[in-house]
């Protein structure tokens, strides 16, 4: 079992930025790659970036990379997600996920791969 805890959401203007954090406990961290999802009202769960379990490689949504950049601590158990540039559009509740380590991009964009699960946190970007 791994329990996933995020935090760093709130409301930020568009062209602003937000750093979310997602906190790991209960089985080996590392064991596990970790992605982060979000999913707007009346949307699919949606995928943003995922990292493997030694943070070496790291995946993004084409729509996302160079805006938004992932990482992970092993030491502090510990995976964040860096929020630039800010649109209106990526309101949505974010979600952070444990994933059994894979090589492979498709393991890491389907929601259903995912074992574990963080409550969420919102972001809410204003015009």
């Amino acid at each position: 079992q791994v329990q996933l805890v995020e935090s760093g959401g709130g409301l930020v203007q568009a062209g602003g930025s937000l750093r979310l954090s997602c906190a790991a406990s209960g089985d080996t961290f590392s064991r596990y790659g970790m992605g982060w999802f979000r999913q707007a009202p009346g949307k699919e769960r949606e995928f943003i970036a995922a990292v493997s379990w030694s943070g070496r490689n790291t995946y993004y949504a084409d729509s996302m990379e160079g805006r938004f950049t992932i990482s992970r601590d092993n030491a502090k158990n510990t995976v964040t997600l860096q929020l630039n540039s800010l649109k209106p559009e990526d309101t949505a509740v974010y979600y952070c996920a444990a994933v059994p380590n894979s090589d492979y991009y498709s393991d890491y964009v389907r929601p259903l791969a995912y074992h574990y699960w963080g409550q969420g946190t919102q972001v809410t970007v204003s015009s």
